[in-house]
């Protein structure tokens, strides 16, 4: 048993922790494509750096132990472990995804798996009622994500995976917003937990990488099979850049929140401002669900400006903060979600879920909130008509 009960102590102690060879604290980078064999039929440990290596195999242990679930797979990108996972499904299966997705997860979809006959409906996941009558026979799973992007919102995980349960479905979290330090979706019934670990896991901007961790050992049968056979596996040295970053998880998260309620606040608060998407602020929808299943509301926030304010002299306006993709990097990043990360969502659908010309997604980072705040107030004065 570990000596250890804390999650703050299994970021830095869980999983594989040091070599056993050398003594190392750190699991070395295993920067090799094979491993010589014994003889034959010996069934070596190791065999060939796609199907096992040693440095990747840390990090999805740490992963599967962070997020209680049965097994971890690392991929080379959030897209690449959400593939796998979709993967699972046959032609002529469906899958539901929230109202409100990464761009990213509903143009594969869309543009990808349909050509392999597996389809796809946009559900209202607040909505229980109405979810429930969503899941035809051909419902294989749901895919939804809580915080969703870019509009933060909120869905009763605990509530929608009893959902997908009782219609035999699998439920699918996207925790990239989260991370297990601040939610654990397979504690509240998840089947499977995906992250973009290139975000608050790895947390510097330096590394592209995906995680997925299943609940039980049927679906860590198959999906492994799927890793192994698919081949978008994780390197062993961003694998060992991703276990370096989850070490700092905790004080990082802890900062990123800190900074988002400050800022959310005074953004709420701003005469310029027309709506703020944080569900750390009272009165938020899904206020209360997210209490109820998160530890607090995340670091994200999105909002909209007045009519009578240029959003375009605000992104060139900032000074400290940065306009570029991603998000939870230990500096702030502003994003214009409807030409960059949603773009590939059709106008008419990203105008039906809110997802407006006017929208900014903002991912604080971990700089002095004065900073920060004198940043948002100046790019918000410049930009004034």
């Amino acid at each position: 048993m570990p000596a250890y009960h804390a999650i703050e102590s299994t970021l830095i102690h869980g999983g594989v922790y040091s070599d056993p060879l050398t003594g190392s604290v750190n699991v070395p980078i295993y920067q090799t494509s094979t491993f010589e064999q014994q003889g034959l039929g010996q069934n070596p440990t190791w065999e060939y750096s796609r199907t096992g290596n040693p440095t990747r195999a840390a990090l999805e242990a740490l992963i599967a132990e962070l997020e209680g679930g049965t097994a971890g797979f690392a991929f080379g990108s959030g897209m690449a472990a959400i593939t796998a996972v979709l993967s699972l499904f046959e032609s002529g299966d469906k899958v539901l995804i929230s109202s409100n997705v990464y761009g990213g997860t509903f143009r594969v979809l869309d543009k990808v798996f349909r050509h392999f006959g597996i389809s796809y409906d946009i559900a209202d996941t607040a909505n229980l009622q109405a979810l429930d009558a969503a899941f035809e026979p051909a419902v294989k799973a749901i895919l939804l994500e809580s915080p969703a992007n870019p509009l933060l919102t909120i869905t009763d995980i605990a509530a929608v995976c009893d959902i997908a349960k009782a219609h035999g479905a699998l439920a699918i979290v996207d925790n990239t917003f989260m991370t297990p330090y601040l939610q654990r979706p397979l504690q509240l019934g998840a089947d499977i937990v995906v992250h973009s670990a290139t975000k608050y896991l790895g947390g510097h901007s330096d590394v592209v990488a995906g995680l997925a961790v299943v609940r039980d050992e049927a679906l860590a049968g198959r999906l492994a099979f799927i890793q192994n056979s698919t081949g978008g596996v994780l390197g062993p040295l961003d694998s060992f850049l991703l276990i370096r970053g989850i070490k700092t998880l905790a004080v990082r998260m802890d900062r990123h929140v800190a900074n988002a309620e400050r800022a959310a606040a005074f953004l709420d608060d701003n005469p310029a401002v027309k709506r703020v998407y944080y569900p750390g602020l009272a009165g938020a929808q899904g206020h209360d669900i997210n209490r109820k299943q998160a530890k607090n509301g995340g670091a994200m926030i999105s909002f909209e400006l007045k009519e009578n304010y240029n959003i375009r002299t605000f992104f060139t306006s900032l000074r400290l903060i940065a306009l570029a993709e991603s998000l939870g990097g230990v500096e702030s990043l502003v994003c214009h979600p409807a030409s960059m990360t949603h773009a590939s969502i059709p106008y008419e659908v990203r105008q039906k879920v809110g997802i407006t010309d006017g929208l900014i997604r903002l991912s604080t980072g971990i700089e002095n909130i004065e900073d920060l705040l004198d940043d948002l107030m100046q790019a918000i004065r410049a930009s004034e008509e």
